[in-house]
């Protein structure tokens, strides 16, 4: 058999987490406002994780002597009013506040996803129940409702988790609906029926997988508005008890230092406010072009 005759065997496509992975890299490759969001969230979990392990300061040590210094060499971000290192309770902050994000949202796309794909697909009774759920949340003022859910529940991390679930449950509850209601014809669905699976195996092994892309976009952009909702709630006093660090307590103390002069104590901590939302953001068309199969090349 002679070299010509033989035939390169064609490469076989790449399935699977390989090939998630590798389109994963090229999306984040070719976009550079993706590759930035990701890379703010790299940081932003680093930060949570390993944060607390090497600060310079205890963020909890009050040092009256140096209270109300500017930001310097020794102090990146300065002093507050009681002497406590800003950049070290910055960073300590993190953690708490990426908790109240993932948590929640994980907690809503746990009831309100499974509730909206139950709504969609088996429709009449279970679609009337969930719509109303949804829609009594819905005729309160999302944040007066977080408010008061926290109001009477107590203003604890478990508490404010529970609040932006329950706000966000509509938001869920309607896209997962919607979509489910759409595919619980196509064909896809009629071939698993007649395979012989039940109709909560096809809704959890069939459509949910298929509507996962656009909860994923939906879940970025919640994370997001969950830790606004979480600093807001301690901007007012109904969050994070103080001393505890957490970005929204520590710019409604650092709130009335500003026309004093001490602006540092709420700009940083205003400034990694925004970051993080601004990373939620903008990671969540990132992660559409990687889960998405109908984007990939």
């Amino acid at each position: 058999m002679t070299e010509a005759s033989v035939s390169a065997a064609p490469a076989r496509p790449t399935t699977g987490l390989r090939a998630t992975l590798s389109h994963a890299r090229y999306v984040i490759s070719d976009n550079p406002v993706t590759a930035i969001s990701f890379g703010l969230f790299a940081l932003f979990l680093l930060a949570a994780i390993f944060g607390p392990l090497v600060v310079p300061y205890d963020p909890l040590s009050s040092d009256t002597a140096s209270a109300l210094k500017p930001p310097s060499a020794r102090h990146w971000f300065g002093t507050d009013q009681l002497g406590r290192d800003i950049f070290s309770r910055v960073i300590v902050a993190t953690r708490l506040d990426m908790t109240i994000a993932i948590t929640s949202v994980a907690l809503v796309f746990l009831l309100g996803g499974v509730a909206g794909i139950a709504a969609g697909f088996f429709g009449g009774w279970t679609d009337r129940i969930v719509g109303r759920i949804a829609d009594t949340i819905m005729a309160f003022p999302l944040f007066v409702l977080a408010m008061g859910i926290v109001a009477a529940l107590g203003n604890t991390v478990t508490n404010i988790v529970i609040a932006t679930a329950i706000i966000n449950f509509p938001l869920y509850a309607r896209i997962a609906s919607a979509e489910a209601s759409i595919r619980r014809e196509a064909g896809y669905v009629m071939a698993a029926r007649l395979t012989g699976n039940s109709d909560i195996r096809i809704a959890l092994t069939t459509i949910l997988p298929n509507i996962l892309p656009i909860m994923v976009v939906q879940m970025s952009l919640t994370m997001g508005y969950a830790i606004l909702n979480a600093a807001g709630l301690s901007f007012i006093g109904l969050g994070v008890r103080p001393p505890t660090p957490e970005w929204g307590i520590m710019v409604a103390e650092g709130a009335g230092s500003i026309i004093s002069g001490e602006w540092w104590i709420a700009l940083f901590p205003g400034l990694a406010l925004m970051l993080a939302v601004f990373c939620f953001n903008l990671i969540g068309d990132g992660l559409r072009d990687i889960v998405d199969p109908q984007r990939r090349t």
